[in-house]
């Protein structure tokens, strides 16, 4: 009996390590599915149907949910990342673009690129209760600052990002910054932001408490996506033309490393511990895993086409 005992509790073990390990969630704007990528071995396990025209991809805290836009149905999806069963259609406007869930799990915004406004979702009611109006045209990001107080959002016909106030459901103000802005990372504190500007080919850093940019670092040609580490201490800029990827010294507000990866490259996340960045790239059909301490490539991960973006769970 004891020997049964012990081997229901290695099997239980074995099992709890299995699931541990975060996977990688790919939208195929193409190819209407979802990639999910095993981080522990590398290697692209299966697909999950997602409308027409996924996009923006981001998951609940615990990664049970995921939240996938699908731009040709003008909808927000809510699936199990487990079964990959849709849980809810969520209808908003035309052409939703990114999305992005608060650190408690409670909202979920959505960037509408023809309605020029973002969504605000309850996640636990899976219903729109707000559709809140921005200065940018066609807004392409809408993120949460790390205390769900803030959001930011990139349009891609603007030169600033606009500031919501989550609570008040309006937009409080802007912050200039370059031409076409794309890509924002928050530092852990939330009092620094990070935003790619595409056409200003640059990286700016925001003081949040004062709004306005502090610091512009160049970056390569028409950046795109933005990831801060876990720590804070290095900031990830796609350049969406080089192909490439760049390392930033957030400390120093400077570059340290360029890293080759495929064709336009676009949104990225880290995991958890910050070792591995994957990288969407969208016009090579693949995701390139970056060492980041090392500053290197290590492979790359055949997925659907027209890979958008990354959420690691």
């Amino acid at each position: 009996m004891s020997r049964l005992r012990s081997l229901i509790v290695l099997l239980a073990c074995s099992f709890g390590a299995a699931q541990a390990a975060p996977f990688a969630y790919v939208p195929n704007e193409k190819s209407g599915s979802v990639s999910v990528i095993d981080t522990a071995t590398g290697a692209a396990v299966r697909q999950i149907a997602a409308g027409k025209r996924p996009r923006g991809i981001a998951a609940d805290p615990a990664g049970s949910r995921l939240y996938v836009t699908d731009a040709a149905g003008s909808a927000l999806l809510v699936l199990d990342a487990a079964s990959g069963a849709t849980l809810a259609t969520i209808p908003l406007g035309s052409s939703p673009e990114g999305v992005n869930a608060s650190r408690d799990g409670r909202w979920v915004a959505v960037a509408v690129e023809d309605s020029n406004s973002v969504a605000l979702v309850d996640a636990a009611a899976r219903k729109l209760v707000a559709d809140i109006p921005v200065q940018g045209k066609n807004p392409e990001h809408a993120v949460f600052s790390p205390d769900g107080r803030w959001l930011l959002v990139s349009a891609e016909n603007a030169e600033q990002v606009d500031v919501i106030d989550v609570a008040a459901r309006r937009q409080a103000g802007s912050i200039a910054v370059g031409l076409r802005p794309r890509g924002i990372g928050f530092a852990p504190d939330g009092t620094r932001a990070y935003v790619a500007c595409e056409l200003a080919g640059a990286v700016y850093v925001l003081d949040i408490d004062k709004r306005r940019s502090i610091a512009t670092i160049p970056a390569g040609k028409n950046p795109a996506g933005i990831v801060v580490s876990p720590d804070g201490k290095t900031v990830f800029v796609s350049n969406g033309a080089d192909g490439s990827v760049m390392r930033i010294d957030a400390a120093r507000n400077a570059v340290d490393a360029t890293i080759a990866v495929g064709k336009r490259p676009w949104n990225m996340a880290l995991t958890p511990d910050g070792s591995r960045l994957y990288v969407a790239n969208g016009r090579s059909d693949s995701v390139s895993v970056i060492d980041t301490a090392a500053g290197s490539k290590t492979g790359d991960i055949a997925v659907g086409q027209l890979p958008w973006g990354v959420v690691i769970r």
